[in-house]
């Protein structure tokens, strides 16, 4: 299963944080593994080549960790609600069985 971990702050996201493999077919083949990690590598780059905010990240196989040095701004907001849609839908789609999203006020 992927566990994706939302921190916010104030209603602020702060940092996530993607860990696992979803287990919905082998390695290479998993549709929803692949999913998650385009939806998160995307939001990354979109940050990085569309906002002026400063995000320190993490990334290995099967993992997946930033947090915002400065920022949200509000194109970040955009992006990461963005991204927390399309992670819900996947979530949902598979009745939570290869996906948990957990949120974390700090």
């Amino acid at each position: 299963m992927i566990t994706v971990t939302v921190w916010k702050e104030n209603g602020e996201f702060r940092k996530i944080e993607s860990s696992g493999h979803a287990g919905f077919a082998e390695q290479g083949r998993d549709i929803i593994c692949a999913a998650v990690s385009a939806l998160m590598v995307n939001t990354v780059n979109s940050i990085d080549t569309f906002t002026e905010d400063i995000i320190h990240v993490t990334s290995e196989d099967g993992y997946l960790f930033w947090e915002f040095i400065v920022g949200p701004g509000e194109a970040s907001r955009l992006l990461m609600d963005s991204l927390m849609l399309g992670l819900f839908q996947i979530q949902e789609s598979y009745e939570n069985e290869y996906l948990k999203i957990i949120a974390k006020e700090v």
